[in-house]
């Protein structure tokens, strides 16, 4: 008789980190090392990326678990799922009379079995069985359900080709809030900025694009080279190409601004800060 590995393990810090120094002591040694270098940023621990590159791939079970003398393995009958696919959450979600997981604006027709996430827009089906359908902002995913785990392969050909999907999202999040690149093309870019109240954008400026900033729900206090002045709704102003700038939120309420970036570069590491109270220096 087997039992499955659910994955979930049970130990104190000591003990577990004892036994990775055994078994698997380059990564103890990286993962001491990342700590060390580490840095707070408000309610996170920022590990340094070029230590913790260092770190080989491995898993718990393959470098710990299977190899300790230690462990002791415990029966759990508990109806239990780690939910780890998009057909283990269909499983997983009230379904109606035909099996749809409908998540959404999301309108179906002969459809049967199938699980469909709509985040952005509407998602249309006809004659689907046993399908996931998911929608975001970044991209579509459309597999059978018993497939839906063949999705690295999609992901290995994304870095293959070159592609920036799998690490780029359009919606990034940042200590002071978000932002979200809704339109871009030839030497522009837009996004909506929302800034979180009593939060502000590094002082900073551009090499390599100028900045349009339009309010449109809230209060901006902006900082123009030497100009601070406030936007408020319906108002907008001009950041010239290498002028320092800031947007800071004073009010009580969520800042949503629309910036329109044009240049000839409009990279994100086209970014020199000289004021940050985040902690984030540089580039």
């Amino acid at each position: 008789e087997y039992y499955w590995n659910s994955g979930m393990f049970l130990f104190r810090a000591d003990r577990y980190l004892e036994e990775l120094k055994r078994y698997a002591g380059d990564i103890a040694a990286v993962v001491e090392e990342v700590m060390r270098r580490v840095t707070s940023d408000l309610d996170f621990l920022r590990v340094d990326k070029d230590a913790f590159e260092g770190c080989r791939s491995d898993s718990i079970d393959y470098a710990v678990m299977e190899k300790t003398a230690e462990a002791v393995v415990v029966p759990l009958d508990a109806g239990w799922s780690d939910v780890g696919s998009w057909d283990a959450l269909h499983g997983a979600s009230p379904a109606d009379d035909a099996g749809n997981v409908l998540h959404g604006d999301v309108v179906i027709s002969d459809t049967e079995g199938s699980y469909l996430f709509a985040e952005s827009r509407l998602v249309a089906a006809v004659g689907l069985k046993d399908h996931v359908v998911v929608e975001t902002k970044d991209a579509v995913l459309v597999a059978p359900r018993n497939r839906v785990q063949d999705v690295k392969q999609l992901v290995s050909q994304i870095k293959s080709q070159g592609r920036t999907e799998h690490l780029l999202h359009r919606e990034v999040h940042r200590p002071w809030g978000s932002y979200d690149s809704i339109d871009f093309g030839d030497r522009f870019q837009v996004k909506r900025l929302t800034v979180k109240p009593g939060a502000q954008l590094s002082l900073q400026l551009h090499h390599h694009r100028a900045e349009h900033w339009i309010v449109v729900a809230g209060t901006a206090r902006i900082t123009c080279g030497e100009k601070v002045f406030l936007l408020h709704e319906n108002e907008s102003t001009f950041i010239p190409l290498g002028v320092k700038h800031r947007i800071e939120n004073p009010g009580m309420i969520a800042l949503h601004v629309i910036e329109v970036q044009s240049g000839t570069y409009l990279g994100e590491d086209d970014i020199v800060r000289f004021e940050d109270r985040y902690g984030r220096e540089g580039t």
